[in-house]
């Protein structure tokens, strides 16, 4: 049996093989979530953000868990976890989302379904309050995986999902961050989950404000299914976040998958030859979250820190923010 192996950055650590105690499941039940990944260190987070950071991570692992121990499925715990946080200030994703170039707020979500392969993206959103609502709503009960702008807000219009006015994302320590913003502040940030329900089904999400001061209708790699978002029950789940155009050019998320199904890595081998070799090796930066059908748990990273976290064996959350 593989061990799960916890991973942060170059530091490796163990954590006992799985004991799966649902009665009813041959499965693990396993949620893992980031809130992103970038200039994150010890000595410049104040006790109180660090604590605040991680009592909503808490919040949103132990939402999206209790809805895969009364036996919701992976795709309606990973939504719980990312609404959490999308509604959260902390993390740069709904309402939290840093402002463009024009002063704006501009949204992008996706998710997966890895039993069935379909997926379904939002990009561009102003009005949208859950993107990852969104994308789900495409995923389901449209002929489509993408939406764009006003076409995606359209969508969600019809779809009675809740809108809100743009100055909602307007959070005002964001924006004194965008008025103070020069090109050597970090620029980028996402929130992400991926989970393994009962039935052995896999899903991810991931839902992101961009980046800061994106000009021309930007849109990164989190809307961008294979790149920030992927989901395949034979393999593995991936989330993403960093420096999307990278991510992007890589195919990230997929590429972790296709050397699991083709080269036989496991899922930390994957993980890390994409993240800590194939990533910098062209000048990237960021990190992922990603479980496979076992429960094994991966938090691979290449920055300085990530928010992230996980919670599996009817266990208690466990959040992580810094290299060590």
């Amino acid at each position: 049996r593989q061990t799960t192996i916890f991973h942060q950055r170059r530091v490796r650590g163990s954590l006992p093989p799985h004991q799966p105690n649902e009665p009813n499941s041959k499965f693990p039940l396993t949620l893992v979530i980031h809130g992103g990944a970038g200039a994150i260190k010890k000595q410049n987070t104040t006790p109180n953000k660090e604590k605040a950071i991680r009592d909503a991570l808490t919040e949103a692992l132990n939402a999206g868990y209790a809805i895969l121990e009364r036996g919701g499925t992976s795709t309606e715990a990973i939504i719980a976890a990312i609404k959490i946080m999308e509604d959260s200030s902390l993390f740069n994703a709904g309402k939290g989302s840093v402002f463009t170039y024009e002063g704006n707020n501009e949204l992008d979500a996706s998710i997966m379904d890895g039993q069935t392969l379909n997926a379904g993206s939002v990009a561009g959103s102003t009005t949208i309050k859950n993107p990852i609502v969104a994308a789900y709503h495409v995923m389901h009960r449209s002929d489509y995986v993408m939406l764009i702008g006003h076409g995606a807000e359209k969508f969600a219009e019809e779809q009675g999902l809740d809108r809100v006015d743009p100055s909602y994302f307007k959070d005002p320590i964001r924006f004194n961050e965008f008025q103070k913003f020069n090109e050597k502040q970090e620029k980028f940030g996402t929130v992400g989950a991926v989970a393994l329900d009962r039935n052995g089904n896999i899903s991810a999400g991931t839902s992101t404000g961009g980046i800061s001061n994106k000009r021309y209708g930007r849109v990164g790699d989190t809307p961008i299914i294979g790149a920030g978002t992927y989901a395949k029950n034979s393999t593995c789940g991936v989330s993403a976040t960093g420096w999307g155009e990278y991510f992007i050019r890589l195919a990230v998320a997929h590429d972790i998958s296709a050397m699991m199904e083709y080269g036989g890595l496991s899922l930390n081998e994957a993980a890390e030859a994409v993240v800590m070799k194939k990533i910098p090796a062209i000048g990237g930066v960021g990190g992922v979250v990603a479980l496979d059908r076992l429960g094994n748990v991966s938090m691979v990273f290449n920055t300085d820190g990530m928010y992230r976290g996980y919670i599996r064996n009817f266990g208690e959350a466990k959040t992580f923010l810094f290299k060590d």
